[in-house]
């Protein structure tokens, strides 16, 4: 099969059935059988592959998961409910008392909250290193620290990190460095290739693309994703099969999508620069962006958010948004219908 990258989201699918079916079938199952009590032995002892409990695996989650590993160059992957079911999977797999995250401070609200509320609480400490500030990341890192955790574009700032400097970084520390690519997508950059131990994403946003479902994944070394399988089968994050096969199947145009979604977002980045109402516009392949040739290095566009400040503060703000036609305002982003 060809590696193009829409080639493989459009033809890699699980093994058909007896019925031959064209499109993957919904496997709504929540079990399956065993031929005998040995082979359940086996299946439970990790003796032997094959599905057990949908908890742990499903035809249609093991399909997502497949597309998702050779769209991004990772060896395994674990499909969970949330995005933030796939943020704190991994960090409950590879964190413990007394351990150090270094964390880039343009995260998302959530995952501050983790850091700051949760974690906190079971003797995990952090350092916010910023990310227009490559140069203090190292003087961060401690000798408890496990994880590197970054937003690389950030949520909502549109912030850009190298991320081959970090990846260097990680392997002369010897650290995780763990990346959340929700904002990027694996058609428009691949951390494992530069350097990422783990890649993360929140599937609700342009994976989905159509606001439907939600989900999200983890990718990376196969011993790394066994280490976050053993954790997961007991703490039960799993995605659904049904929202599986709706991800499988938009992973097919994600492509053009994402093609789309840039060639729009940076003729609106364009326009907002020159608007006198707008104080700031970022937008990664702007060239007024502070890491745009970062940018320019490890992304193939500049992805489908922009983000901006208006002249008047909140008020201005609200009034921008109030006074807009054809953008729903949404707690979401990456849709199919422009999002504020």
């Amino acid at each position: 099969m060809s590696n193009k990258f829409e080639t493989i989201a459009i033809r890699t699918q699980t093994e058909r059935s007896s019925h031959k079916e064209h499109s993957a079938p919904i496997y709504l199952t929540s079990s399956y059988k065993f031929d005998d009590a040995e082979e359940m032995r086996a299946l439970f002892a990790n003796e032997k592959e094959g599905n057990v409990y949908s908890r742990y695996s499903n035809p249609n989650t093991s399909e997502f998961i497949e597309k998702m590993c050779l769209l991004e160059g990772a060896e395994d992957g674990f499909a969970t409910a949330t995005g933030m079911a796939s943020i704190f999977t991994t960090f409950g797999a590879f964190l413990k008392s007394g351990d150090h995250v270094v964390s880039s401070r343009s995260v998302f609200g959530s995952t501050h909250q983790l850091l700051t509320n949760v974690f906190s609480k079971w003797g995990v400490t952090f350092d916010y290193a910023d990310l227009d500030k490559p140069q203090d990341w190292e003087g961060l890192i401690k000798p408890n620290t496990k994880i590197i955790f970054v937003e690389t574009p950030s949520n909502p700032g549109i912030d850009i990190i190298d991320l081959e400097f970090l990846g260097n970084l990680a392997k002369k520390h010897e650290k995780l460095l763990v990346v959340d690519n929700c904002f990027a997508t694996p058609y428009l950059q691949q951390p494992i290739k530069l350097g990422a131990h783990i890649s993360i994403h929140s599937a609700t946003k342009y994976i989905d693309g159509q606001g439907r479902v939600l989900g999200g994944i983890i990718l990376g070394r196969k011993d790394l994703i066994t280490e976050v399988m053993n954790f997961a089968r007991h703490s039960g994050p799993s995605l659904s099969p049904f929202n599986a096969w709706v991800l499988s199947k938009s992973l097919e145009t994600l492509a053009v999508r994402m093609d789309r979604h840039c060639e729009n977002a940076l003729k609106v980045a364009e326009y907002l620069e020159q608007h006198p109402k707008i104080k700031l516009v970022k937008y990664p392949f702007l060239k007024s962006h502070p890491q745009y040739e970062i940018a320019k290095k490890q992304m193939k566009q500049g992805g489908g958010i922009v983000t901006i400040v208006v002249e008047g503060g909140i008020e201005g703000a609200r009034s921008f948004m109030d006074g807009l036609k054809m953008f729903s305002i949404s707690a979401n982003l990456a849709d199919t219908r422009s999002i504020a």
